[in-house]
C-alpha cells in the first residue's frame, strides 16, 4: 500500500469533513432544507474500511466497505450536537455510530469505534433507526428496531421486527433491557419513547403490524404506558395518528424523533407512507398532542411537511424520506434530521414558532377531494378580499 494513497484519502475526507453547510433558498415550506448532506458513507473513518497495514493491504483495497449512512436519532449532550446513525455495510448489516458536532447543520464527525450494543438477544441479526429520548428519569433512552429470521416461516427472507431498548448516559457505555413486549401485535417498528413520565408510568408510542413490512390491521401510530422499564410490557396501544384511505398516511405510518415540547402541545414529527404504481412512497407529516395526554391528537395538518425532492429520491430505496431524530437549538430552532432514499443523512430547520404554527394553523385534510376544493376555495375568496380592500385603499 502506498502512503500516499491514504494520505490523499484522509485529506479528501478532511476537506469533506470541513465543509461549509449552507441553508437553500426557500421553497415556500416550513421547513429550510441545508445544501449539502450531513452525513454519507464519505465521512465514515478510513480505519473502519481499510486495513492500513501494507503488508496484509498492499494495495489500499477496502475490506469492509460501507454502502450507506442514514436514519439517525438526534440529542444535544453536553453542548454537542449527538446522532446516532444506522451504518449499512456492505454485507447489510446495519450498526449503530455516534457522530458529533458543535454546529446542527455541518461539522459532524463520528467516534472512533462504532457503538457497541449488550449482545443479550440471540435470535438478532440486524438492528437500526434508533431513537433517543432524555428522559426526565435522568437516562438517555435508545429504542430501535431488532431484527431476527422468523421461526415460522421456511422462506429465507422472512423476518420478524421487534423493538429492542437501551440506556446510555453518555452516547458510549450502553445498558441492554429487554426487548419491548407487545401483546397484541404480532410485530413492532417505529417505537419511540415519551420523553416525560405520564400517570407515573413509562410512555411510548408504537406502531402495530401485523408483518414486517405490511402494517396489515395496524391502524396507526399507538399510545401505549408501561409500569416496568427493564421488562416493558404493553398490552393495550391506544390509537393517536391514524391511517386514513387516499392520505399520505394511507399504507402505514410510524412515530419519527420524540415529540418536541411546546406550548401548545406535544409537537410529532412522523412518516407517512402510500403505495404508487411505481412502489412505496415515504414522506414526512406533522401532527401535535396534548400536553395533559400526548396520546390524544389536537392537532393535524393535512398532506406532507416534507417530501422527496430531486436528487433525493435516488438511493438504495428511491423516492422515500424518513426521520427519527430532531434538536431543538438553544436559538429556538428545530433541526429535523432526515435520510433520503435510505442512503444519506440530510438536516432541514424551522423555528420552533414556525413549526407551532404550521401545525396548529395548517387546516387539516378534508378527505374528499369536493371537500378540499371547498376548503381551498374558502381561503381563495378570503385572499382576493383583502386584495381588493388593499386596492382599494390604494
Amino acid at each position: 500500500m502506498s502512503r500516499a494513497e491514504y494520505h490523499v484519502a484522509a485529506a479528501r475526507q478532511r476537506a469533506l469533513l470541513s465543509r461549509p453547510n449552507r441553508p437553500l433558498a426557500a421553497g415556500g415550506g416550513v421547513l429550510t432544507r441545508w445544501r449539502h448532506p450531513i452525513l454519507t458513507r464519505d465521512h465514515i473513518p478510513l480505519t473502519w474500511i481499510y486495513d492500513l497495514d501494507p503488508t496484509s493491504n498492499p494495495a489500499f483495497l477496502p475490506r469492509l466497505g460501507v454502502n450507506s449512512v442514514f436514519n439517525a436519532g438526534a440529542i444535544k449532550l453536553d453542548g454537542q450536537y449527538c446522532l446516532v446513525a444506522r451504518v449499512e455495510g456492505v454485507d447489510r448489516k446495519s450498526f449503530f455510530a455516534v457522530a458529533r458536532s458543535e454546529s446542527p447543520t455541518e461539522g459532524f464527525v463520528f467516534d472512533d469505534y462504532p457503538v457497541q450494543l449488550p449482545d443479550t438477544v440471540p435470535e438478532e441479526v440486524d438492528v437500526y433507526d434508533m431513537r433517543l429520548t432524555a428522559h426526565e428519569d435522568g437516562w438517555i433512552y435508545g429504542v430501535f428496531c431488532s431484527e431476527a429470521k422468523d421461526p415460522d416461516d421456511p422462506d429465507v427472507a422472512a423476518a420478524v421486527a421487534g423493538a429492542g431498548l437501551v440506556r446510555t448516559r453518555d452516547l458510549v457505555t450502553w445498558e441492554r433491557h429487554a426487548n419491548i413486549v407487545t401483546l397484541r401485535s404480532p410485530q413492532q417498528r417505529n417505537v419511540v419513547l415519551h420523553p416525560e413520565f405520564v400517570d407515573g408510568k413509562y410512555a411510548f408510542y408504537t406502531r402495530p403490524m401485523d408483518g414486517f413490512i405490511g402494517a396489515g390491521g395496524g391502524g396507526g401510530i399507538g399510545f401505549a404506558l408501561v409500569d416496568e422499564i427493564a421488562r416493558p410490557v404493553i398490552d393495550i396501544e391506544r390509537l393517536t395518528s391514524e391511517r386514513r384511505f387516499h392520505t399520505v398516511a394511507e399504507a402505514k405510518n410510524g412515530a419519527g424523533a420524540p415529540p418536541i415540547k411546546s406550548e401548545r402541545g406535544w409537537l410529532h414529527v412522523a412518516h407517512g407512507v402510500r403505495l404508487t404504481a411505481d412502489g412505496l412512497r415515504y414522506v414526512l407529516y406533522a401532527f401535535a398532542t396534548a400536553l395533559d395526554d400526548p396520546g390524544r391528537v389536537i392537532a393535524e395538518p393535512g398532506g406532507y411537511l416534507l417530501a422527496p425532492l430531486g436528487g433525493e429520491r435516488v438511493g438504495d430505496v428511491g423516492n422515500v424520506v424518513f426521520s427519527n431524530g430532531a434538536v431543538v437549538s438553544d436559538d429556538a430552532v428545530c433541526h429535523v434530521y432526515y435520510a433520503s432514499s435510505d442512503t444519506r443523512l440530510h438536516v432541514a430547520s424551522a423555528r420552533l414558532a414556525d413549526l407551532e404554527d404550521y401545525v396548529f394553523a395548517t387546516p387539516p385534510d378534508a378527505l374528499r377531494s369536493a371537500d378540499c376544493v371547498a376548503q381551498r376555495s374558502a381561503m381563495i375568496r378570503r385572499n382576493l378580499a383583502i386584495l381588493r380592500l388593499e386596492d382599494g385603499r390604494g
